[in-house]
């Protein structure tokens, strides 16, 4: 078991994380072996830990006729425990945590009990509760496990949060982290700012801005006289894709603190990504293929069968396909295709 503030510790080194999408069958089943086998490549291509049951994940595994929240994290811990074993350093295990007290303490019980680290914690469920309600939520969720908050776009599923919100979020004693993921620049400093005020500074910022992640990364944030403050790394959906670059890019993102020449390009680049997650996140259509389109850049990699989401109505939005194709062709330098296809055969076969 690990403390708080190692936990802190271990965030502000700079993690990539991918939120892990789920791998099914035609028959949308769980496939274990493809499901394994992502995980395998993320570990393999640098990640520095992985988040199962989150959005990405879809967040209907924890349906009733589904019935796959404790079977997956169950599967992943089994997973990531045999990672370690070829590991420097363990891979950070991050639950998704959601629903209403009731459901939330539950899953975080289950989380805490099978050896994740910390929970990430969406208040969707929650759209009408007042503010002070949530924060009683969130305390009543930490006494179970650690907390990473997190603020998710409303256009999937999460709601507005004000400074005020995040400012109360920080008195809480087990916050590890911070997602701030609301695809909008103002209410990305809103979380900035109250993590200024607060005085906090043993909890970590992470970006989740999947459109907005270069920019994230390389800026200085600071309000007023006070200090500079990083976005330490990222735990991103766009990241479950071409993870191995991703790795790199953080780590010169990270790097061009001390390293200025750096940054024309990582600004080019951050157009670059920001096109391609337009792309797979079907940015034209608000988003309504965002996972389909994650799994098409997987299944052509080999790595999923097919692009099958719980929903059976969801998929690739009109024109989204040939997105895809576009910034594959504008981008190549972006993509980990032949990483994936010299390794791909024994993470399946494993």
């Amino acid at each position: 078991m690990h403390s708080l503030t190692e936990l802190q510790h271990w965030l502000r080194t700079g993690l990539v994380i991918p939120a892990s999408p789920l791998a099914l069958t035609a028959n949308r089943k769980l496939d274990e072996r493809r499901q394994r086998a992502l995980w395998r490549y993320y570990s393999a291509a640098g990640s520095g830990g992985i988040a199962v049951g989150v959005h990405t994940t879809q967040f209907a595994i924890r349906n009733p006729e589904v019935g796959l929240y404790t079977p997956l994290l169950t599967l992943a811990a089994e997973e990531l425990e045999r990672l370690n074993a070829s590991r420097s350093t363990p891979l950070f295990r991050i639950a998704g945590v959601c629903g209403e007290t009731k459901q939330a303490v539950n899953e975080a019980e289950i989380a805490s009990a099978l050896g994740y680290h910390a929970a990430l914690l969406s208040l969707g469920a929650m759209k009408h509760a007042l503010e002070q309600e949530l924060l009683e939520h969130c305390k009543r969720v930490s006494e179970s496990i650690p907390l990473i908050g997190f603020y998710l776009q409303p256009a999937v599923g999460g709601r507005a949060l004000s400074a005020n919100f995040w400012r109360g979020f920080m008195e809480i004693e087990r916050v590890a982290a911070i997602k701030i993921a609301p695809f909008n620049r103002y209410q990305t400093l809103d979380v900035v700012r109250a993590y200024h005020e607060s005085g906090r500074r043993d909890i970590v910022l992470y970006t989740g801005n999947d459109d907005a992640i270069v920019s994230d990364l390389v800026t200085p944030l600071r309000f007023g006289a006070g200090e500079y403050v990083w976005i330490e790394g990222g735990l991103l959906g766009h990241w479950s894709v071409w993870n191995q670059v991703a790795v790199q890019l953080l780590a010169r993102c990270r790097a061009s603190r001390k390293s200025p020449a750096l940054l024309p390009q990582l600004l080019a680049q951050s157009v670059e990504v920001t096109d391609s997650n337009a792309a797979f996140f079907d940015a034209a259509n608000a988003f309504k293929g965002c996972i389909a389109g994650l799994h098409e850049v997987l299944r052509r990699q080999g790595l999923l069968e097919g692009i099958w989401c719980l929903d059976e109505k969801e998929g690739l939005s009109p024109g989204q396909k040939e997105e895809i194709d576009r910034v594959y062709a504008a981008y190549p330098h972006l993509n980990d295709d032949a990483f994936i296809a010299e390794n791909r055969d024994s993470w399946l076969s494993g």
